[in-house]
């Protein structure tokens, strides 16, 4: 049958056609400049052809956000907690449902391509985007990620309902410095840690989608890293397109400073691997028609970027009729139904964890609790992130509370106190009073009665003004301030200012960027420039203070009524009180913006000691987005819940907790530790050597990873494998090819029903290198009934326990002893179970090969950067002031007669060296390499010096001192650039 009698005008447009060929056939039909204007996150409408404008990028995180009212469902900090990977597919099948209605308003505006999950790693709770991702361990990351995508794309084996974007690749996990750092990441930590988390999401969830990082990775800016085409497309088959984050392709210059204009690093970006740019457009589209002038861009390889994003296109159902898409027909009905809403319900109550719970204090009996005193800002509020979107709703703790004790004496049953206090402000140098009136402007008066208003403490310097009578806070622009703002929300949250106390009763005033707050004319308020002693006092939170053109920068905060002194009062007159504390999720920790610390606001932590003074039967409910320190409640209070900022349903899912009607089985999904002391530098990357998360820390955590109580106990028993017994070793034993079955037992001994999630972990035996503690290699979340048994399956492969060999260049499962264990946490093991795997013994390396510095196995005040000449990276020290030394173990000198140290080297100072050592880093040198200035940084030459006689199987570390980068080295006799490599 011909087009014409079809009405197909072209072949793309066929949907009998491959795909593939309809994709290429489309992309051959457009022009040059068709093909430029199409790189962009907002690919335009190409009329001639029918192709309809079209944008990159819905965000998702946990519903969908910025288009209007959507389910909310929790953080996916707090959806983590859940381990429920069932639960994931079905809130993504939502997400997606809800992303199909947007669409079909306005498919323009509203794009089919979801920007989520988020994968990042977060080895560090003090990132600021903690909220966003999935916690520490790769392998639950990689498990609940794959689901969620699984459910945003769909079940159908040719369309789409929507695509998941994964983000951000990769080592993206510091937001200070984010757009100018690099992460060091060696090939253990990257091919153990980092890059297993996005795995299975690519390969057994099939996401379509991905965006790289803001950082740089090894020196090279993630835009322009050979992991993209490398590894996400050829190892890993990823057949989507790969979009940058905002503003990052033109950060190569603006940030990184890595090119003097933009034109190169658009050009590398795209031939990277770069499908779609999310960045100022004309200045994308200049520089990719430069590139192209130049030769250093060719069509070709923007066909190959607009076939990645019209395929996905093409899957989606675009350019099909709607008849022969399932999805296409989704519409108004799937926004908001009792479904996701009984959904969105059943996330918040999974996510919540029972931290601890002495003497059974919870769950409360309505009938014997007696009267109730909720306490703290969290008590009656729901707060929304960045990403959360509009809520349609939302149910607050003590609304929820009261409807437990519903009854004619509810509202005496439950009283509620806030903590906050009430102040008034007052200027200092004229004793004139804050007042606002009915439109919310402020003014100084000597006349008028002043405006109280309510100020919540958030801890490090932070703190929100609120006008009860005008239901709206305190902002600021540039210039002025108002009392106008419905909530403290956006990019720059403006409700937030600064009080800092300066001595006599005094406080300075500032904005949420440090300007201070001054009297204008006519006792109008506004916004000064202040001066470097002021913004570093802020800083500093180090009392000062100082004067803009003479006039006083100073307010007398006078406390109208005491919230601390009115919650101890209600606390005492109660029979139960329940304190509600934790963080705002736009305040003290965001994107752009990292923790200050990790302990709760000062006022927030007396606020608890003072409650459970006057009243032993306390109860704290942590609202948090990321872990807490909290080593002084845990000594002391009876009863702690732990709950993520989980959206519309947050209040019901708690009371439920708190009354019994849920009985809570949350687990951490990240180990909380005693104090910021135990973690080290927020931008150090290498969990091995830094003992970082719950695989290589070896501190008293005060949570562990997986760690979460329930109202019933478990009993585990039986834990068995498939495995057939070795007869020498006389213990199960399989081979590093096979699949092992394990199976576990485990018994509901309480009086009621109830959740558990089964954790399996493993623990290696020896091995050449530093191993896990143990590592998390199955879970389940199963509900049983009270006195029912289950036998709980995991599915094992051995070549999921494969390490990266650093001296081959490839996964392997050693040979030895592994132990499994079964329990409720990382440190709650009821069951172990030795297996022998047949796997392979790691050969020692062999002297006469070239091998390349990254690939080390131990290191002291290394990071690795960029080798512009090769695809791997080198290593360098740290500073220029302090050398560092990098280490290979077992290397075989008796395999070839060494004279010879040859090193691929840059220098960019005179004192510039390498010296040989041999067993210890601190031994005498055996050679020593004179690099000096080579040029600079990236001007690589090879260097060789004799070495002394050595033989054996050695130890072999390398000194790196001054200016010094390495790329690659040498031991052997006559060596030369071409002896091959060898990692």
């Amino acid at each position: 049958m011909s087009h014409e009698t079809t009405g197909i005008e072209y072949l793309f447009q066929d949907p009998k056609i491959h795909l593939d060929e309809r994709v290429r056939d489309l992309v051959s039909r457009l022009t040059l400049e068709e093909k430029v204007e199409s790189m962009l996150q907002y690919q335009p409408a190409i009329d001639r052809l029918g192709v309809a404008a079209y944008k990159h990028g819905t965000e998702a995180a946990h519903g969908i956000a910025w288009l209007g009212e959507a389910t909310s469902f929790p953080q996916p900090v707090g959806l983590a907690c859940t381990w429920d990977t069932e639960l994931m597919r079905q809130i993504g099948s939502v997400i997606a449902d809800e992303a199909r209605v947007y669409y079909r308003r306005d498919p323009k505006l509203n794009g089919l391509t979801l920007w989520a999950p988020t994968v990042d790693m977060e080895r560090d709770p003090r990132w600021g985007r903690n909220e966003e991702a999935y916690g520490e361990d790769p392998y639950l990351t990689g498990e609940l990620s794959k689901e969620l995508v699984k459910g945003i794309q769909g079940d159908h084996p040719v369309y789409l309902k929507a695509v998941a974007t994964l983000k951000h690749f990769l080592g993206n996990n510091n937001e200070v410095d984010r757009g100018i750092g690099s992460s060091s990441i060696d090939p253990r930590n990257l091919r153990e840690y980092y890059l297993r988390a996005f795995e299975k999401p690519f390969t057994e969830g099939g996401a379509q989608s991905m965006m790289t990082s803001y950082n740089l990775i090894n020196g090279t800016p993630a835009t322009l890293y050979h992991g993209v085409n490398d590894i996400v497309r050829g190892e890993w088959g990823m057949d989507g397109f790969v979009v940058s984050d905002a503003g990052d392709v033109m950060g190569i210059v603006n940030d990184h400073q890595y090119y003097d204009s933009h034109t190169p690093g658009v050009a590398e970006s795209i031939r990277a691997g770069i499908d779609s740019i999310t960045d100022d457009a004309e200045l994308s589209k200049q520089a990719i028609r430069e590139a192209l002038a130049q030769g250093t861009l060719q069509e070709e390889d923007l066909d190959r970027a607009l076939f990645h994003t019209f395929r996905v296109r093409f899957r989606l159902g675009e350019f099909d009729p709607a008849a022969d898409n399932p999805y296409a027909s989704i519409g108004e009905e799937a926004l908001l139904t009792e479904q996701a809403r009984e959904l969105s319900l059943r996330a918040a109550r999974e996510q919540i964890v029972l931290l601890k719970n002495e003497h059974e204090l919870l769950p409360l009996n309505p009938a014997r609790c007696g009267k109730v005193a909720v306490i703290g800002t969290h008590g009656n509020e729901v707060y929304r992130d960045w990403y959360s979107g509009t809520l349609p709703y939302r149910v607050t703790p003590l609304e929820a509370i009261r409807a437990k004790l519903e009854g004619e004496d509810a509202k005496e049953r439950v009283v509620y106190r806030d903590a906050k206090n009430r102040v008034t402000l007052t200027a200092a140098n004229d004793g004139a009073k804050l007042a606002v009136d009915s439109s919310g402007e402020m003014r100084l008066s000597q006349d008028e009665e002043p405006t109280v208003l309510t100020m919540t403490d958030w801890g490090y310097g932070s703190v929100t003004l609120h006008d009860e009578h005008l239901g709206t806070y305190v902002t600021s622009d540039e210039e002025t301030l108002r009392v106008t703002a419905d909530e403290a929300y956006g990019w720059y949250v403006k409700e937030v200012f600064g009080l800092t106390p300066v001595g006599q009763g005094e406080h300075l005033w500032t904005t949420w960027n440090g300007k201070p707050v001054i009297a204008g004319t006519e006792g109008s308020l506004k916004v000064g420039e202040a001066e470097k002693s002021a913004l570093n006092a802020v800083e500093s939170n180090a009392p000062t203070a100082s004067t803009v053109s003479g006039q006083s920068q100073t307010f007398q905060v006078e406390t109208v009524s005491d919230g601390l002194a009115e919650a101890i009062a209600a606390a005492q007159a109660a029979d139960t009180a329940i304190v509600f504390v934790g963080n705002h999720p736009l305040i003290n920790g965001k994107e752009e913006n990292d923790r200050p610390g990790l302990e709760l606001p000062a006022s927030q932590q007396r606020l608890i000691e003072e409650v459970y003074r006057v009243n032993p039967n306390t109860i704290v409910v942590l609202t948090g987005s990321y872990p807490f320190a909290i080593p002084w409640v845990q000594e002391h209070i009876p009863a702690i819940v732990y709950t993520s900022h989980a959206g519309q349903e947050q209040g019901t899912a708690i009371a439920d907790v708190l009354f019994g009607d849920y009985a809570p089985a949350g687990r951490l999904n990240m180990t909380w530790v005693q104090s910021e002391d135990q973690l080290g530098d927020i931008k150090d990357y290498d969990i091995i050597r830094g003992g970082r998360t719950y695989q290589y820390f070896e501190g008293e955590s005060l949570y562990p990873f997986g760690h979460g109580l329930t109202y019933s106990p478990f009993e585990y028993n039986d834990l068995r494998t498939d495995a057939p017994k070795d007869s020498v070793k006389s213990i199960a034993a399989l081979d590093a090819v096979d699949t092992l079955q394990v199976w576990v037992e485990v018994t509901n001994r309480g009086v009621a029903a109830g959740e558990e999630v089964v954790q399996l972990y493993v623990r290696p035996g020896a091995s050449r290198v530093k191993r896990p503690l143990k590592t998390l290699c199955g879970f389940q979340r199963i509900r049983l009934e009270a006195g029912e048994t289950r036998t709980v399956s995991f599915t094992i492969r051995m070549k999921d326990w494969a390490i990266w060999d650093v001296t081959r260049d490839c996964y392997c499962v050693e040979s030895g002893e592994y132990t499994l264990l079964a329990g409720a946490s990382s440190a709650d093991i009821r069951l172990e179970h030795p297996v022998y795997v047949r796997g392979e013994v790691i050969p020692p390396r062999q002297a006469g090969r070239s091998i390349r510095a990254e690939n080390f196995d131990d290191c002291s005040d290394i990071v690795l950067d960029e080798s512009k000449e090769q695809r791997e990276a080198c290593v360098r020290p740290r500073t220029p002031q302090r050398s560092g030394w990098i280490a290979f173990h077992g290397v075989d000198i008796d395999a070839v007669s060494v004279v010879e140290l040859q090193c691929r080297v840059s220098g960019n100072s005179s004192d510039a060296t390498i010296e040989l050592r041999l067993d210890a880093p601190d031994s005498e040198a055996v050679a020593r390499v004179n690099v000096g200035n080579t040029g600079g940084a990236q001007a690589w030459v090879t260097l060789s010096e004799a070495v002394h006689s050595v033989s054996g199987t050695r130890d072999v570390y390398l000194l790196l001192s001054g200016e010094v980068r390495l790329a690659h080295f040498t031991l052997g006799a006559n060596a030369t650039e071409d002896s091959g490599f060898q990692a």
